[in-house]
């Protein structure tokens, strides 16, 4: 799993009825993109994350092109 600044971070649901978590990547605290991450939720709370398998990187958005 590779990240950088910017990027979301999905982690699915594992129960039917919960909603997935998705926060942005504020910092990257390993090597060429690796874990753990510091993310900030939609609510403000930062937090230090090691993702598992039900995670994934979903790269930041690209300037809109028209």
């Amino acid at each position: 799993m590779r990240a950088e600044i910017g990027d979301r971070l999905h982690v699915h649901s594992r129960s039917v009825g919960q909603a997935d978590q998705v926060a942005e990547i504020v910092e990257v605290r390993g090597a060429d993109g690796a874990p753990p991450y510091v993310i900030r939720r939609d609510d403000g709370h930062e937090a230090l994350v090691f993702p598992g398998p039900d995670a994934s990187v979903e790269p930041k958005p690209g300037p809109e092109t028209t």
